[in-house]
């Protein structure tokens, strides 16, 4: 009982946020959050660092990302000192990776790309785990390294990954990026299926409109459908994996957001690479198939019981919530400073007002 209050709550919370943010984030005034002036010209006017929705929404995505691998990993009997050391170790390789894949693909320095970061870290998280294994002393009671399993780990990872891309994709939509082909540019029966389900971005410094022309046109809601997609399918994996199918947990995440990952590719209408099929589509494919060698090369899941009372009892503990907020704060510092939009600040004083 306690499983499915818990999924159908969290249901409803990540498909009403979707849908608002559909509705409202495509609007010009829901990209640039706040402005800190930095130094002031010649003419009195002050130069600014634009903090964007994006980073805003990139870290509640992260942060949720977070808190949901702690629940599950914690709930599953897992102790939580090696779980942080994996986040940290993780988050280490695959945000950098974010905007060095970006930039190797896109020619680009200002962009980062979630695809390249889960490649990257697909690729390195059962490394990972073998290596936190080995460090000592730091379960209490016992002298050697934590014993975590790579099937129970991944399987939290992937479906935490999922609800975090899934609602990092109003990031997406706030700045106006990874967006979508016209769709009076499509086939017919593209142009048929969204005919009435489409976004409109506004805003000269959206993406969209400063990188492709788009601006005020309909594109296919490729961040929408991601959304969706991506959060059911974690939803779904939460299931079975409080239900201890950790193996049938990960690949059914992994099939559904790679296998997407590769569609979705096709109806888009960023710049992607100059190949037909792009180098996305590869690691997409590539990390789909690495997961699936793990598994048969790593021993499989130990019967688990997964006690969800006992992940919430941990994620009360002090240290357990700063470590959480510092995620936020670096996540947001990280993803949130804008590079390729820039502010003019002017100060004045409203006399009427003295």
């Amino acid at each position: 009982m306690d499983q499915i209050i818990f999924i159908g709550i969290t249901a409803v919370l990540i498909f009403l946020t979707i849908a608002w943010g559909g509705k409202i984030l495509p609007r010009e005034k829901w990209q640039i959050l706040a402005t800190l002036p930095l130094e002031k010209d010649e003419n009195g006017r002050w130069r600014g660092l634009n903090l964007t929705y994006y980073g805003l929404f990139s870290a509640n995505a992260y942060t949720f990302a977070v808190v949901i691998f702690l629940l599950l990993t914690v709930s599953a009997g897992i102790p939580v000192q090696g779980i942080c050391i994996f986040i940290l170790a993780l988050l280490g390789v695959c945000m950098p990776a974010a905007k060095i894949i970006a930039k190797i693909v896109e020619k680009k320095s200002g962009t980062l790309t979630v695809g390249g970061a889960v490649f990257a870290g697909s690729l390195v998280a059962p490394w990972l785990i073998f290596l936190i294994n080995l460090i000592p002393g730091l379960v209490p009671g016992r002298t050697d390294g934590f014993n975590l399993n790579v099937t129970v780990i991944l399987s939290a990872m992937c479906i935490a990954y999922a609800y975090g891309e899934g609602l990092g994709r109003l990031a997406c939509i706030s700045f106006g990026c990874c967006y979508g082909k016209p769709v009076d540019q499509c086939r017919p029966w593209v142009q048929k299926l969204f005919g009435h389900f489409y976004l409109v971005f506004f805003g000269k410094t959206k993406k969209i409109a400063y990188a492709s022309g788009l601006e005020g046109e309909k594109v296919i809601p490729i961040q929408i459908i991601t959304a969706i997609l991506y959060s059911t399918a974690a939803l779904v994996g939460t299931w079975l994996y409080m239900n201890g199918y950790f193996a049938a947990a990960l690949m059914e995440t992994m099939v559904v957001t790679q296998v997407w990952r590769i569609l979705s590719e096709f109806f888009r209408a960023d710049f992607r690479g100059c190949f037909k099929i792009t180098p996305y589509q590869v690691m997409a494919a590539g990390s789909l198939a690495y997961i699936l060698v793990v598994l048969l090369f790593f021993s499989p899941a130990r019967e688990t019981l997964v006690h969800i009372e006992a992940g919430f009892r941990e994620l009360r503990s002090p240290w357990v919530m700063i470590f959480v907020e510092v995620i936020w704060v670096l996540t947001f510092l990280y993803t949130g400073r804008s590079s390729v939009t820039g502010a003019q600040i002017l100060f004045h004083v409203e006399k009427g007002k003295i």
